[in-house]
């Protein structure tokens, strides 16, 4: 397991997704800390006539809820580029086959790949954590949490934000691992590191717009696609919290991690390695 996440760490593109994350709240925290107060004054021109509005709405817990919203939904595609190369980039190298005659079995294989590409999605999110919310509130401050919703607007005392956000990118880290298995599982089949990059993309992608879809057609297949559940997160942004949806959705997600690596270590130990 040391030796894997020593060698995801030492390939260069493991690094993209650091960088891009970078940079994107890095420019959005500028962008709010030079004209913030504009947006912030468009965003409540509606309720400034209604209500009294007071306090600095403009803060690190605003622009950390906004960076979830934007990000969450694309941080998958960059835990792809590199979970779908840890079984395919060996062997597109030739070394699957050499690592497959040493004194391991086969699962342990596929579950210490497992367990690097966990650690490396682990420090991805922990790293937006740091950028997203503990920079932010040195940066802008905290106080009452406004979020604008559909068709409502919510407010979250400041003493009863930091632990949603905490909750937030753990329920994260579930989904992330979802993608994960899902990429290694694509990656058992394959011999290059493009195909299960792309193949894990383009089922996200499918499954969020089935997600969408508000048809008859696909109502019997949504409660058990995981992009739907990935989103639970924000639920622990609602006034009251839904504890029994969230542990539901997070069930689901857990249960498809399972079926996943499950199906990976059952192909693997099958599987004729010939390169």
């Amino acid at each position: 397991m040391q030796i894997e996440i020593f060698k995801i760490f030492k390939r260069p593109r493991t690094y993209i997704s650091f960088l891009a994350i970078t940079v994107i709240i890095v420019l959005i925290q500028l962008a709010f800390f030079s004209d913030g107060d504009v947006y912030m004054d468009f965003a409540l021109q509606a309720l400034k006539g209604r209500f009294d509005i007071n306090g600095k709405l403009l803060n690190g817990y605003f622009i950390c809820f906004l960076v979830l919203q934007m990000l969450l939904v694309h941080v998958p595609l960059l835990i792809a580029l590199v979970a779908g190369d840890v079984l395919a980039g060996e062997a597109n190298m030739g070394t699957l086959r050499m690592l497959s005659t040493k004194p391991i079995s086969r699962p342990m294989i596929i579950v210490s790949k497992f367990t690097a590409t966990f650690v490396y999605s682990t420090i991805l999110l922990l790293w937006m954590a740091i950028l997203a919310l503990f920079v932010s509130m040195l940066m802008f401050g905290t106080d009452d949490l406004l979020m604008f919703k559909s068709d409502k607007v919510i407010l979250l005392r400041e003493a009863d934000v930091f632990w949603r956000f905490i909750a937030a990118f753990l329920y994260a880290l579930i989904g992330m691992t979802v993608v994960t298995s899902l990429s290694i599982l694509l990656s058992v089949f394959a011999d290059n590191a493009i195909g299960p990059i792309v193949g894990t993309m383009s089922i996200i992608i499918l499954f969020t717009i089935l997600t969408g879809l508000d048809l008859p057609f696909f109502e019997f297949i949504k409660p058990v696609l995981f992009t739907r559940h990935m989103l639970a997160w924000k639920g622990f942004f609602n006034e009251p919290v839904n504890y029994s949806s969230i542990l539901q959705s997070a069930a689901i997600l857990i249960a498809h991690v399972i079926i996943f690596i499950g199906l990976s270590i059952f192909i693997f130990r099958r599987k004729d390695i010939l390169s």
